[in-house]
């Protein structure tokens, strides 16, 4: 793979590489032959509390990908300072571009006719979707249920994806009839129709640096609760895409999940603005431009010829 990689940046001559992940241990060994610049995305500057599949690729491996790496693009102005000193990179060769909405899910959602499926006067829902590891608050989250209780609005916790098991932490829910959890990998197809089901979405993160699933929920309008770390706290507030909590409060977290089960007035305003920020500064078309400019200023900086075509937008992922 490594060699046929190598052949086709040699026939094709980039003006630029931009290594959209930093995870794969082994293109390190094929970066040095690359005969152009590199540009390498660091999503997570330190890898998550509880991160098992990511702590699985030896420390040294990330840091020797972005030291082989011209310029670096992070996803938030307070990750900049952090990658540059973790990876020994001047500051104005850390560059902060932002993460787009991923809007493939709601694509696929439309395309497929698919509709939400909850009645009217359903309990209010509200989704935990991703990779559950440590560092994405479940305990938190649940221990925020507990504090709803029972005299508190209709509520239902759905909890979707692969990793630590939500009914391990079972002796902290108030009602555990109230959940329902997929500790799985959810498929495209469900992982849109969660989206549709769900009345707003939890980012419970004790740590954490910037999150796919809240570019996820603007795409399909959906209000988050999201604590303030790293860049989360900043771009749902400066955006108006939901309610922000101190990490480590349950009980403010379990006051935003009674504010939105109440106040339809109120969710149906933050998801407007999710929406209205997804297909608009956050697009992956808007971001993409910002990306492609990017492209020239480090080509012209080498001293070549742009070449650089005009971008669609990066390649869209999430977390599971």
């Amino acid at each position: 793979f490594l060699f046929q990689l190598s052949r086709l940046v040699a026939r094709e001559r980039p003006d630029i590489v931009h290594m959209l992940s930093n995870t794969t241990l082994w293109l390190n060994a094929a970066m040095p032959f690359w005969r152009a610049p590199i540009l390498t995305t660091v999503h997570d500057v330190e890898v998550h509390p509880g991160d098992t599949e990511t702590a699985v690729l030896p420390e040294w491996a990330t840091r020797l990908a972005a030291r082989q790496s011209g310029d670096l693009l992070v996803h938030g102005a307070c990750l900049q300072a952090l990658a540059a000193r973790r990876f020994a990179k001047p500051l104005d060769r850390v560059h902060v571009v932002p993460h787009p909405a991923i809007v493939r899910y709601a694509d696929l959602a439309a395309r497929e006719g698919l509709v939400r499926r909850r009645p009217a006067g359903a309990p209010f829902s509200l989704l935990l979707f991703g990779r559950i590891y440590a560092y994405k608050g479940l305990s938190q989250l649940i221990r925020s249920e507990a504090m709803i209780g029972a005299a508190g609005p209709d509520l239902r916790v759905v909890i979707a994806g692969r990793g630590d098991d939500a009914w391990a932490h079972r002796d902290l829910m108030g009602d555990p009839s109230r959940y329902e959890i997929r500790n799985e990998f959810i498929p495209d197809r469900d992982v849109a129709q969660l989206f549709l089901d769900a009345d707003a979405v939890a980012l419970p993160y004790v740590e954490g640096s910037q999150s796919g699933v809240l570019n996820l929920a603007a795409a399909f309008g959906k209000p988050v609760i999201a604590t303030d770390v790293g860049e989360l706290g900043v771009t749902v507030s400066t955006h108006g895409l939901g309610l922000v909590v101190p990490p480590g409060d349950p009980a403010r977290f379990a006051e935003a999940m009674a504010a939105l089960a109440t106040r339809p007035d109120l969710a149906a305003r933050l998801g407007e603005n999710a929406r209205a920020w997804a297909e608009g500064p956050n697009a992956p078309a808007t971001v993409g431009a910002v990306t492609t400019d990017l492209y020239r200023q480090i080509v012209e900086r080498m001293g070549k010829t742009a070449r650089v075509r005009p971008s669609h937008g990066p390649a869209q992922g999430v977390e599971r």
